[in-house]
């Protein structure tokens, strides 16, 4: 029965995904633009489904650690898009929070992610290229997108 749902489930991951991605993929563009930007105190940026498989799926809010440094990741879904707001912030429980913006998420259908996705489509006026190592050692590049650009680094 399992392995049913598991030829299945990989049958729609092939339709779905790029068949080139591992499964760390995101967090390793995740990490590759905070490392690009010196470690930011925050960035908000999206990136394209189709273009990364989402280790994170079902994750709201969670801690990411890049070289010493704790982010707090918003994150949602806006079809076509993955939206993540980072902020630099001490490591704390992020269970409650995560779980109220799952149940949330649950109760509105993703309705509102759906419709924030499209008018991010229109929207979105900037996009930068974020090189990146995958975990099996390759050389990868990925294109994430900004609603305008951000000019942290150019204070």
């Amino acid at each position: 029965m399992f392995s049913h749902f598991t030829d299945t489930f990989t049958f729609f991951s092939f339709l779905f995904m790029k068949t080139h991605c591992d499964p760390r993929i995101r967090g390793c563009v995740l990490r590759a633009y905070i490392r690009q930007r010196k470690h930011p105190s925050w960035t908000s940026y999206f990136v394209r489904y189709r273009d990364i498989q989402d280790d994170n799926f079902g994750d709201k809010h969670f801690n990411f650690d890049v070289d010493g440094h704790n982010y707090h990741i918003l994150r949602t879904g806006a079809y076509p898009y993955i939206k993540y707001h980072c902020t630099k912030r001490p490591n704390e429980d992020l269970t409650k929070e995560n779980n109220f913006y799952r149940l949330i998420t649950i109760i509105n259908l993703g309705l509102p992610c759906f419709l924030y996705g499209l008018a991010a489509v229109a929207l979105i006026r900037h996009k930068e290229r974020v090189d990146f190592v995958r975990e099996n050692g390759q050389k990868a590049t990925v294109h994430i997108h900004f609603l305008i650009e951000e000019q942290h680094d150019r204070c």
